[in-house]
């Protein structure tokens, strides 16, 4: 299965070692998927690589047991190292997540080849003009926010010299127009956030805290999926690949 072609980010789960409230990070993944989440990255700053490597292995055989291997995307953030490490031992994980400091899309694209998927984080600064005019075709879709300020990821939205820059609804709602592939945005995002976040038209939500640090992850995730599925889009989804 070429998850590029079936990649879908309207529910979209960032979730390490460090968010769950030590909790295994399968069990949350698990309470995600189970309750309509349709994509999820393994993130984490404190994580070794072999514990990365485990948690690659284990949510992979999650999603298999749960039938959801060729439908949710299995992304790791910034590490390309270790997506090439479980493929080669075969594990199957779908793809990478960049920034714009990490390794360039182009190399990912090159090494993990033409069936991964690989999302980039737009920049921080000069976000409109950035995301109509930079070279998409190595990408399958744009992370965009914060839409809050968040503890769980306070490098999100910080400009070049330091600023931090939290999205408007106005802004995503042109961003979205603008951009040539899907967009998800997160940061700080809470159920309450989702009507108005899909009404700009922006392909998904991704989230981190809301689900993994709720005292009900399975709850929480329903919620939010529900709510994001009742909720109504006037947009047309883009597609890439």
């Amino acid at each position: 299965m070429n998850m590029r072609s079936v990649l879908d980010i309207s529910a979209y789960l960032i979730v390490g070692p460090e968010n769950t409230k030590g909790r295994p990070v399968p069990e949350i993944v698990r309470s995600a998927v189970e309750n309509g989440f349709t994509c999820v990255q393994l993130r984490s700053k404190t994580a070794s690589a072999r514990e990365m490597l485990r948690l690659c292995a284990q949510t992979a055989d999650l999603l298999t047991s749960l039938g959801k291997s060729d439908e949710v995307a299995l992304l790791v953030d910034d590490r390309l190292d270790i997506v090439l490490a479980a493929r080669e031992a075969g594990i199957k994980v779908d793809g990478v997540h960049v920034g714009q400091k990490d390794i360039p899309a182009s190399v990912c694209r090159k090494l993990l080849g033409p069936e991964a998927v690989i999302g980039l984080s737009a920049r921080a600064d000069a976000l409109i003009d950035y995301v109509t005019h930079c070279d998409t075709k190595d990408m399958d879709y744009f992370g965009a926010g914060p839409l809050h300020a968040t503890p769980s990821k306070p490098e999100a939205g910080r400009t070049p010299d330091g600023r931090m820059v939290t999205r408007s609804l106005d802004e995503l709602t042109q961003l979205h127009r603008v951009s040539p592939l899907p967009v998800v945005v997160g940061g700080g995002v809470k159920a309450a956030d989702l009507p108005a976040l899909k009404a700009c038209g922006v392909e998904g939500f991704f989230v981190i805290s809301a689900v993994a640090g709720a005292d009900d992850p399975a709850a929480a995730a329903h919620r939010m999926t529900s709510l994001w599925r009742r909720c109504p889009s006037h947009s047309k989804i883009k597609s890439k690949g």
